[in-house]
């Protein structure tokens, strides 16, 4: 018997999937329906990273999730799932961990929508295509927001009346998933690290950093959407609210220009007029492509001063995501403004993209370490169906 629990991250037009045994870290099989829809494709991969045949209906997010338990169910005859973790990006101020999900739960995330409305109605359209498929296997719902709901009130409100905080406009940070991981994997690898004051930069299409001390989140660059903060691959990251004010009144712009704007129009893309894909940049020769690349990486620096100053201090400096995982020279760079916190890196030791990749006399630890978001799921789901992890 092949007893697994499924993870699953829903998009808009995709389905992120890895299916992992009762325990350990390694995945059976990973895979990706992409292009929901009409041209819909989906790709699997077994745990050596050979091919598993896949099919089916791709139209629907339903029918992806068919169309991968077919896959899996024919590679793994006797398949047990005992659980299934969902992705949410949205979990609200009060939820703090992972929850099963039923229909109370649910309805609840669905009023959560306007809070993240490209995100969590695609969430929520998975937890109802597993719901369908797997009537009887707990859905475990694992958010973004939960690992910031540790903020101190400083770093979790905006200077707006105070009506509006208690009605729910606060700075949530996004992300959590990631950071929960790196803040775990911390905590094994170098606990002396762990309890202490760490900025994590969380760097891809998707990009924020978060201010960790003893293994809780104090600040993140993230606030009430995942608009805010660093620019990104097509998003704007921090503006005046001015700008925005200035884009009804005089250009005429609705919310739904706006939105489209500042959440597909700009970041990478918008600043170079070519391309939202770092590597991309990297590549051209262009003068908005090398200024794009500028201005990313002056607010990551920019950014770690803050989350510096939020924690009194800093003792270790981690790169994940996308960017920050594969990305030498972004790592590069923006580590050449920072030695006034102690922060140095070894050039052959960020060319060989090895996890520790400051000096061996720099004061700040600089690391790189691969996140690993669908991991965490995974161990909520265990631990939802009282797994116990192995030592």
């Amino acid at each position: 018997m092949t007893r697994a629990v499924l993870t699953l991250n829903a998009g808009s037009s995709s389905l992120k999937v890895a299916l992992f045994p009762a325990s350990g870290d390694a995945p059976l099989a990973t895979g990706l329906a992409d292009r929901i829809g009409p041209e819909g494709v989906l790709h699997l991969k077994d745990a050596a990273g050979g091919t598993i045949e896949a099919a089916g209906d791709l139209t629907t997010h339903a029918g992806a999730m068919a169309a991968v338990i077919a896959s899996f169910r024919a590679e793994w005859p006797d398949l047990d799932l005992l659980a299934i973790g969902h992705r949410v990006v949205h979990g609200g101020a009060d939820r703090s961990a992972p929850c099963t999900v039923d229909d109370a739960v649910l309805a609840d995330l669905e009023r959560l929508a306007p809070f993240a409305p490209l995100h969590q109605p695609h969430n929520l359209a998975g937890i109802r295509a597993a719901i369908a498929a797997f009537p009887g296997v707990p859905q475990v719902a694992c958010f973004d927001t939960a690992f910031h709901r540790s903020h101190p009130f400083v770093n979790d409100t905006f200077a707006l009346p105070r009506a509006l905080y208690d009605e729910g406009v606060r700075r949530y940070g996004f992300h959590g998933l990631s950071y929960d991981y790196i803040a775990g994997e911390l905590a094994r690898s170098a606990p002396h690290l762990a309890e202490g004051r760490v900025v994590v930069a969380h760097l891809g299409n998707g990009a924020s950093m978060c201010g960790i001390q003893n293994g809780r989140s104090v600040a993140s660059t993230m606030g009430f959407s995942a608009l805010d903060g660093l620019p990104m691959g097509t998003r704007s990251g921090q503006v005046d609210p001015g700008v925005l004010l200035y884009l009804m009144d005089q250009k005429g712009m609705s919310a739904g220009q706006i939105s489209d704007l500042l959440y597909k129009q700009s970041g990478l893309l918008g600043l170079s007029g070519l391309s939202n894909d770092m590597r991309t940049l990297e590549a051209a020769n262009t003068p908005h492509a090398a200024e794009a690349i500028d201005y990313f990486v002056f607010r990551c620096q920019r950014e770690v001063g803050a989350l510096a100053a939020a924690l009194g201090g800093i003792d270790a400096l981690v790169f994940c995501g996308g960017i920050g995982e594969n990305s030498r020279l972004i790592r590069a760079r923006i580590c050449e403004r920072l030695g006034w916190m102690g922060i140095e890196i070894d050039h052959a030791k960020n060319a060989g993209n090895d996890r520790v990749i400051s000096s061996d006399l720099a004061r700040t630890t600089v690391l790189v370490i691969p996140t690993n978001e669908e991991l965490v799921i995974a161990r909520a789901a265990r631990a939802a169906v009282g797994l116990r992890e192995a030592a």
